[in-house]
């Protein structure tokens, strides 16, 4: 049995089983920072003669108890009159938590069984009840505070960054250098959506839990390290049901975000036009409309207010037929976007104006080339989704036939990703019908990034989803003055009519201004 007592020693909760079994809910804990505990112990009997095993102490450090008082009871047995157990308490055990409860995560999953639990905990060697109850609890647990208090403001970061905990789960279908690639972009994605990534949290699976994702001990490690380190955003490697999401912040006690919701984030930082604006925040309520359910006992009350009280009407009702009208609304606004750009399009047509759109692997340096060919101004940096609003410039280019000068028009456009989410394609359609009409493409790669080749493959799976079939398009390899000759070997022999260049550098860009050309005759032949 266990007791979970408060510190004013009032019995608050009993349970039948183990510490880990009956541990008390991370929502239903007191809600404090890094450097308090729970205000809470647990009273626990154990029919054996030896101190907390792990399982106890991991429960312990993750419910943050002041304290965990195991009492081996032995000599049970059954009364005369089949009353129950009687016994008395042989020894016991006082265990608590340590300032540098962090170091129970750096300890490696193969290895732990091997490591001693005091690395994060304290216990006392075996005592009487006696002396049991000569501890005094409170100046105990005053003291260990002190400690987490000091060890918190020495650690502190910036509080307007997420502290993050990156859970990445690997499958049959993927390779392990794959799985590598994810969680790295993964990590960029977060430090570009402004958070600090403290730790990642692997597990390798045959196929994904239902309920969590990820097993049932693997949410508890999850959990005892995000509590560990003081972290408050889980974010997976997948997207998420909104089932798993409930599922998983139960368990866990603090958010969990999929990947598809931190890219919506980065989105809704980077837009600056109202057409970017607009398109962004269709996508963020297209993407919140089926995860409104579970949001709590709030969204479950019946509403108040004119226009609220409906028959039976609930604030998740009420807020979800709120959404649907705005999505209704912004969809026509993205309509009437569509059909102005597409005049803007038919516009520079009729003047018989070529156009290239550059499209390519977010972070390729699309932004980079435009203003290297073209003396834009384009915002460009080192993150992830730096452009979302396409911008348009002259560039002046040989006449593949004459030689003489012509003119064209190039487009940046937004960057894709591995598994673009299906919000943001269906939201952007005003924005990729850029890459759709225009007469050519050209497909710029980062190759000094490991998987460029994986890149490339996303980047045409994508353009071969499109609704439309894009024009021609020449490979264009970015950043030669950073890769090493072998890479640029393999790339040569895998892609012999593309071009090679550095954008940042200047290098090859009268090669690409003729292949441009090239590439332009070609395309307006084969309309």
């Amino acid at each position: 049995m266990c007791a979970y007592l408060n510190r004013r020693g009032q019995v608050i909760r009993v349970g039948v089983g183990t510490p880990r079994q009956t541990q008390i809910p991370p929502l239903e804990l007191p809600r404090y920072g890094a450097e308090r505990l729970s205000g809470i112990r647990c009273i626990a009997t154990h029919l054996k003669s030896e101190p907390p095993n792990e399982v106890a102490l991991t429960a312990m450090a993750m419910q943050r108890l002041d304290a965990l008082v195991m009492l081996n009871i032995t000599g049970t047995g059954f009364t005369k009159r089949g009353g129950g157990a009687t016994g008395y308490v042989k020894e016991a055990y006082l265990a608590h938590l340590v300032s540098d409860t962090k170091q129970l995560v750096t300890v490696p999953n193969s290895e732990r069984s091997t490591q001693n639990s005091a690395t994060y905990s304290s216990i006392s060697p075996p005592m009487s009840l006696d002396m049991l109850a000569e501890q005094d609890f409170i100046d105990l647990v005053e003291g260990l505070e002190a400690e987490f208090r000091r060890e918190f403001v020495a650690q502190e970061v910036d509080a307007d960054h997420d502290r993050v905990l990156i859970v990445g789960v690997m499958t049959d279908e993927l390779t392990l250098q794959q799985f590598h690639d994810t969680l790295a972009e993964l990590g960029r994605l977060v430090d570009t959506a402004g958070g600090d990534v403290l730790q990642t949290v692997q597990q390798k699976r045959s196929r994904i839990h239902p309920q969590t994702v990820i097993g049932e001990g693997k949410v508890q490690e999850v959990a005892l390290t995000a509590q560990t380190l003081g972290c408050n955003l889980v974010v997976f490697d997948r997207d998420l049901s909104p089932a798993q999401v409930r599922n998983l912040e139960a368990q866990i006690g603090i958010r969990v975000v999929d990947r598809t919701e931190v890219i919506l984030d980065i989105f809704a930082q980077r837009a600056q036009s109202r057409a970017g604006k607009l398109q962004v925040e269709l996508a963020q309520l297209e993407y919140m409309l089926p995860r409104l359910t579970g949001r709590g006992q709030a969204m479950s009350r019946l509403g108040g207010g004119i226009g609220t009280r409906g028959p039976g009407e609930t604030k998740l009702e009420t807020e979800r037929r709120a959404i649907q009208r705005r999505i209704s609304r912004l969809q026509q606004e993205v309509n009437q976007l569509q059909a102005h750009r597409s005049r803007l399009r038919q516009r520079r047509q009729h003047r018989e104006v070529p156009s290239v759109a550059l499209v390519g692997y977010t972070n390729a340096g699309k932004s980079t080339l435009l203003n290297a060919l073209t003396n834009a101004e384009v915002y460009t940096a080192d993150q992830l989704f730096a452009t979302l609003d396409p911008t348009t410039r002259r560039l002046v280019i040989p006449h593949a036939d004459t030689n003489e000068p012509q003119e064209i028009l190039i487009t940046d456009t937004v960057g894709f990703i591995h598994e673009l989410p299906a919000s943001l394609m269906d939201a952007f359609r005003a924005t990729l019908e850029e890459v759709t009409e225009a007469d050519a493409l050209l497909h710029l790669v980062d190759l000094s990034h490991p998987a460029w080749l994986s890149h490339i493959r996303s980047v045409r799976e994508i353009l071969a989803a499109m609704p439309v079939t894009p024009g021609p398009a020449l490979v264009a390899f970015n950043k030669i003055d950073q890769v090493d000759s072998e890479t640029l070997a393999l790339a040569r022999e895998e892609f012999p009519l593309a071009v090679f260049i550095s954008a940042s550098e200047r290098l090859g860009l009268e090669t690409l201004r003729l292949r441009l050309s090239q590439l332009i005759a070609y395309a307006v032949d084969s309309r």
